[in-house]
């Protein structure tokens, strides 16, 4: 049952508009704050903590707001509440309307995301993550996946912010390692073989998990949830180069994928900073002579594979569509008009070919 709920209000400054899912240590919501519009809270499930617990769940907070970057989700405020159950900690940060990676990448169905926007949000994610990376000692992310990479609308274009940094941990100076954590899919080999095992390199094998996955709406290494950290053997399976179900992923990406995937951690980019460089000097291939990829219809299928995830509707896309045409023509609402349309992007993946422009445009605030 949620800690808070739509309509509450939260120190006289936060509307909880309404619930957007959870992980193991919180809830997000998102609110309306008093003065600022629409931010993201992310609320502690543990309650009635005292203050120092809450000043150690804070450590995300703390650390995000030390560690600002635009490819950084940015922390507004951290601070406590008394709610019905007890004391709370929060903190709120960036709302993005358009929501998650993995929300984006759904939303082109059987299609593949062009090679240059997967580039492009890379790009930034690493942008982001280096500036993690060159602390002294480096501060490792731990949870590199789809889900907590978010994507929106700027005036400029697509904007990729890395976010949830709850498992991040300053790695031990001597052996540059922290214990693992994380999502099972995503994690490096050497995870799986030792305890202390996560890295730079750790989260660059992510990083290439993430590149694979979306221009190949597969994932490189059959990993068993079931089977949690004894999955030693998925890695035995010679790995299928990304140009084998896509015929876009040109030679340069792949041997850039297929360095973070190396199972061999030191012959990995050994952090963002070098994997950015590299993706740097990728360039769009002229068009080629070759037909186009044709998807084999197990392929088209697997984006349903990849957990729960909001399904596509089509309807209830055309809806939020309108009524962000109307926030923006009839009440000038640009900035609300735009999250809504985002929203209504992954209701109905059509719309956003059709209004993604429109939505760069309010951004600036201009309508037309």
């Amino acid at each position: 049952m949620p800690i808070i709920n739509e309509g509450d209000n939260i120190k006289d400054t936060y509307e909880v508009e309404r619930f957007l899912g959870e992980g193991a240590f919180a809830e997000v919501y998102r609110v309306k704050h008093k003065f600022l519009g629409r931010q993201a809270m992310k609320l502690f499930k543990r309650v009635g903590m005292t203050q120092g617990e809450i000043e150690e769940m804070l450590g995300e907070a703390i650390l995000l707001s030390r560690i600002g970057h635009p490819n950084i989700v940015r922390v507004f405020d951290a601070n406590i509440f008394e709610s019905p159950k007890g004391t709370c900690g929060y903190f709120t940060m960036e709302n993005v309307s358009g929501g998650s990676l993995d929300k984006f990448w759904r939303s082109y169905g059987t299609n593949f995301i062009p090679v240059e926007t997967t580039v492009d949000i890379m790009l930034q994610v690493c942008r982001g993550l280096a500036v993690a990376h060159d602390e002294d000692p480096p501060v490792i992310h731990r949870d590199i996946k789809p889900q907590n990479i978010l994507i929106g609308y700027e005036a400029d274009g697509l904007r990729a912010r890395v976010s949830d940094f709850g498992l991040a941990k300053k790695v031990n100076p001597l052996t540059l390692m922290a214990t693992a954590a994380g999502t099972l899919a995503f994690k490096p080999p050497e995870a799986f073989l030792k305890k202390k095992a996560d890295s730079c390199a750790g989260d660059v094998w992510a990083l290439g998990v993430t590149l694979y996955m979306m221009l190949t709406d597969k994932l490189p290494f059959e990993v068993d949830s079931d089977l949690g950290w004894s999955n030693k053997k998925a890695f035995e399976k010679e790995l299928v180069p990304p140009s084998f179900w896509n015929i876009e992923a040109d030679p340069v990406i792949e041997k850039l994928i297929l360095r973070c995937l190396e199972l061999n951690p030191p012959k990995r980019y050994q952090n963002a900073r070098e994997l950015l460089d590299a993706l740097k000097s990728w360039k769009k291939p002229a068009p080629s002579k070759k037909s186009l990829p044709i998807k084999k219809a197990s392929l088209g299928e697997s984006k349903s594979g990849f957990g729960a995830h909001s399904p596509i509707d089509q309807e209830a896309g055309n809806k939020l569509a309108n009524l962000a045409l109307k926030k923006a023509k009839e009440d000038g609402r640009l900035f609300e008009a735009a999250d809504i349309m985002e929203e209504a992007f992954n209701k109905s993946p059509s719309l956003r070919q059709k209004y993604a422009n429109q939505v760069r445009l309010w951004r600036c605030g201009i309508s037309m």
